[in-house]
């Protein structure tokens, strides 16, 4: 059964309805998201968990707009995504929602620096180098702005993939398994920063995780199983 939780007092920052999604087609088709319904408010720490393949990723990229559900609505900072064609899609999701990879998909030729000032020089944004080089310094990386990925640690990579997601000043960041390829203290590291960076700009934080660290610093839990909502509840009564 799906449940979604009394609406906050505070105002949403995403709201899915009927959210349906299948992938591939004829007999290889799969249902990946059944009748979602979700309310996320803003400023929420949300975090998404369940076993492998039970949609977890499929509903972040949603909500970002890199998936396009088979039915249902979704809005996020007020904006129904349905509403936009590719490029308006493109140009919401650069300036208004921040996205963290387990794999940090960084651009191999390219420094620290450009991997972060490119994204906003393609976004229009003036200021694109002192803004990237005001949020590397802000992830610790202020020695490392000219050192391209391969020479660079995985906590590394990762700081420089949370100042590219942070950089356009988004009001939504969605992580995929942020901590998934870090040992367990430089994981702690990245949380750390993650949160801090969060309460700092009073954005809300969707992350899917496995990772038990993490969990216990969500607002919210929300559990799915086999493509739907199965359970979500305040993450101090998951944690007592």
């Amino acid at each position: 059964m799906n449940v979604s939780p009394p609406q906050r007092q505070r105002e949403l920052a995403i709201l899915l309805e009927g959210v349906d999604l299948s992938l591939g087609s004829g007999a290889a088709r799969v249902h990946i998201l059944k009748e979602i319904k979700l309310q996320i408010g803003g400023g929420e720490a949300v975090g998404l968990v369940g076993p492998s393949g039970s949609g977890k990723s499929t509903l972040l990229m949603v909500m970002a707009g890199l998936e396009r559900p088979d039915r249902g609505r979704i809005c996020v900072a007020g904006q129904e995504l349905s509403a936009l064609d590719e490029d308006a899609l493109a140009r919401f999701r650069g300036r208004s929602i921040g996205i963290v990879f387990q794999s940090f998909h960084l651009i191999p030729t390219m420094t620290a620096l450009e991997n972060v000032a490119v994204p906003l020089e393609l976004a229009g944004i003036e200021d694109a180098l002192p803004r990237a080089r005001r949020e590397l310094e802000g992830v610790g990386l202020a020695e490392r702005l000219g050192h391209y990925p391969a020479q660079l640690s995985g906590g590394e990579q990762q700081r420089v993939a949370l100042a590219r997601a942070l950089a356009p000043g988004p009001t939504l960041i969605i992580a995929d398994e942020p901590t998934g390829n870090l040992d367990e203290a430089t994981g702690r590291e990245i949380l750390d920063l993650l949160f801090a960076k969060r309460a700092e700009r009073g954005a809300t934080l969707v992350v899917v995780t496995h990772d038990q660290m993490l969990v216990q610093r969500c607002d919210r839990i929300v559990r799915m199983r086999s493509g739907r909502i199965e359970a979500a509840a305040d993450a101090r009564a998951v944690r007592a």
